[in-house]
């Protein structure tokens, strides 16, 4: 297994994987955490996780696990293609008001993703060769009647494990 994601693009592309097999529950700080927010805004994540899931699973990747807490960190979606570990992380927004939702992902939640894969890695990371960091951003908009657009942008390898500690 490598140390290091493979190098490669760094935007946009769509590939994807398919299976569900364990979802662990989320642990007790996450849920107290969460229930300070409001339960729209829990549910929109919590359906643009499920759109992503859905969307990779289309693409070919399968799905290993969802809602992983690793290394006190939650990790979204993790999938796998081939002898590939992907950790995948969702954003999901219905307003610009604080930029497209893949800049959600700054350095300090960068560095969090990579502690929490490496977490998970040193776990259940027997059997694959390389590992990668997706983001998949939904932009939700309405589209009138009451119906809302749902807008996909998957980047590939977004970052690197290294880069986010370049960043600190």
């Amino acid at each position: 297994m490598t140390s290091e994601p493979p190098t490669g693009p760094r935007r946009n592309s769509s590939s994807a994987s398919r299976s569900s097999s364990h979802s662990p529950s989320r642990s007790s700080a996450a849920t107290r955490s969460q229930s300070t927010l409001p339960a729209s805004h829990l549910a929109l994540g919590a359906e643009g996780e499920a759109r992503a899931a859905s969307y990779l699973a289309s693409k070919g990747y399968r799905i290993v696990a969802r809602n992983v807490r690793a290394g006190g960190v939650e990790l979204d979606l993790i999938v796998r293609r081939g002898r590939s570990v992907i950790f995948v992380e969702v954003k999901t927004r219905r307003s610009q008001r604080f930029g497209p939702p893949e800049l959600a992902v700054n350095a300090a939640k960068r560095r969090r993703l990579v502690a929490g894969a490496a977490a998970w890695l040193r776990e259940y990371g027997r059997g694959f060769e390389q590992f990668r960091f997706d983001v998949v951003a939904w932009q939700v908009t309405p589209s009138g009647r009451g119906e809302e657009a749902w807008r996909l942008r998957h980047f590939e390898n977004a970052f690197e494990a290294n880069d986010s500690a370049a960043d600190a």
